[in-house]
């Protein structure tokens, strides 16, 4: 099981500001539309006729299930962490619905049609996690919608959003027999039939000639820069501190360059030409990172090829 966990900042626009504050303010604002209909979650521009939106009202904390599916094992991040069901909520005063989580004892529990409402979370940062979930309410009046001027202290102006994906990886031939090779300290690739260039990491067959590739070639293991960059924004969950540089290196004997980070050197003083070593991790799994040989930097017409 493989993971990869990115974070996007974002900026927001009135409307958006103004729901995601309604929400740490426990108030719930759509957005009217041209032809009178009121979108929860709302939205900035028309659907319909591109228009800009901005008439908002307030809507209710209630609201009408009408579509549901049941989560027997969460995962990790999503809002419960007993099994629930996933519902659409058309909220008292609103027309469309409003993608969230419903704490209930089982799917025998739920139904199309059913009353709910919003369970706020203790804190409130101005976020759609600030809906908790949304439970079961006996309710038979609906509230109908109310003009808001959507103004509220300290708006929220932006916001993080963290992107998860977990995904199971089957390398096929050619990837375990580099990844078994990378676990033994050593890079491996495959050599094309026709075009002779060397793949690392090997893909199976040539892109460029369309040919299987099974003649295996030992590169490396020192290297060059052929390009790189300076990352100043430190990655969440990442324990390397900024600045720090990542770059394109192309092993002795590889015809393309693969990636890697550099250290044992400042950042501003590596450069393209500059020969490195791999330093393995601790299991030796894979190279932690390059750092420099102490050889001459390379000539430009070895490795112009392989920018």
């Amino acid at each position: 099981m493989l993971s990869s966990l990115k974070a996007f900042t974002r900026s927001l626009g009135p409307v958006q500001s103004a729901f995601l504050t309604g929400l740490r303010e426990r108030t719930v604002l759509g957005v009217r539309t041209e032809a009178g209909e009121v979108l929860v979650p709302p939205v900035e521009y028309d659907p319909a006729t591109a228009a800009e939106l901005r008439e908002l009202v307030e809507v209710a904390a209630t609201g009408t299930v009408t579509t549901w599916a049941w989560n027997p094992e969460p995962r990790a991040g999503q809002p419960l962490t007993t099994p629930f069901a996933w519902v659409l909520v058309r909220l008292d005063g609103a027309d469309t619905a409003l993608l969230h989580a419903l704490d209930a004892p089982g799917p025998e529990a739920v139904r199309t049609g059913m009353r709910v409402r919003i369970r706020w979370a203790a804190e409130r940062s101005g976020a759609i996690t600030d809906i908790a979930c949304f439970e079961p309410y006996e309710s038979g009046t609906a509230a109908e919608s109310v003009p808001h001027a959507g103004e509220f202290d300290d708006p929220v102006t932006g916001i993080v959003a963290p992107a998860r994906l977990d995904y199971t990886y089957s390398p096929g031939r050619a990837q375990t027999r580099y990844l078994h090779a990378l676990a033994e300290r050593r890079t491996v690739g495959e050599r094309c039939p026709s075009c002779a260039k060397v793949y690392v990491p090997p893909r199976g067959a040539c892109p460029t000639c369309g040919v299987a590739t099974t003649d295996q070639v030992e590169v490396g293991p020192r290297g060059t820069v052929t390009t790189y960059c300076i990352v100043n924004i430190k990655a969440k969950n990442l324990d390397i501190e900024v600045p720090y540089v990542y770059a394109h290196i192309a092993l002795d004997g590889a015809g393309l360059a693969l990636h890697g980070r550099i250290g044992g050197i400042p950042y501003d003083e590596v450069r393209m030409g500059l020969r490195v070593e791999p330093v393995w991790s601790e299991d030796g799994r894979y190279p932690d990172h390059y750092r420099p040989t102490g050889e001459p930097d390379a000539d430009y017409d070895t490795y112009k090829e392989l920018l």
